[in-house]
């Protein structure tokens, strides 16, 4: 049964829909239905509107042919489908890199319309978007990854480094190399305090 809408569902729960999906294939699509939206969310703000619907889209299909693979005692579901996003998202780095060098050349009065042209406002006051921007074109790959699965999905630092399947180690030292940079960038100002640390499930 789908979640309500604003219902986190649980660890255990979205598991047992993947493992029940394995017999059931239509099952899967109460996964689909959970968390689409906040996918397609995260990839918008990344790449913009105009591929988020078929990356999103690719994230399932792709999650769909491998959920005999997903292995709930790895993490929960949520951070898996993050991680096939991300990845997919690493397919398109130039055009992410040129999308930021974009926005940081906005101006505080320029467009401000869906959310591909607001990433800024989920980690930082409107005022300085386009020095954001700017700082997020020039992170590393890696860096950037780990620091926009937190201020853009959410993800707690135990959820990023299951999502990366990566030490949580590495997230922690990758978010700290992020955060400095964007310090120097926007002259002090911390735009990602208020995420530190924060975890889900």
């Amino acid at each position: 049964m789908t979640a309500p809408p604003g219902v986190v569902s649980t660890h255990d729960d979205d598991a047992a829909v993947i493992e029940r999906s394995w017999h059931e294939p239509d099952r899967f699509a109460e996964i689909y239905d959970r968390y689409f939206a906040e996918i397609y969310r995260y990839v918008a703000a990344r790449l913009g509107r105009d591929v988020a619907d078929d990356i999103a889209a690719e994230t399932f299909y792709a999650a769909f042919r491998r959920r005999d693979r997903f292995d709930p005692a790895r993490g929960a579901v949520r951070p898996w489908l993050y991680g096939i996003a991300t990845n997919l998202v690493g397919q398109h780095r130039r055009d992410e890199s040129r999308r930021y060098a974009a926005l940081s050349r906005v101006g505080a009065d320029g467009p401000a319309g869906g959310h591909e042209d607001v990433v800024a406002a989920k980690v930082t006051a409107e005022g300085i978007r386009p020095q954001l921007a700017g700082a997020l074109a020039a992170l590393p790959d890696g860096d950037r990854d780990v620091l926009l699965l937190v201020a853009l999905g959410g993800l707690g630092y135990t959820e990023v480094a299951q999502a990366l399947e990566i030490p949580g180690g590495t997230v922690g030292s990758r978010m700290n190399r992020a955060r400095k940079k964007l310090r120097e960038a926007l002259g002090g100002t911390d735009p990602t305090h208020a995420h530190e640390g924060k975890s889900h499930g």
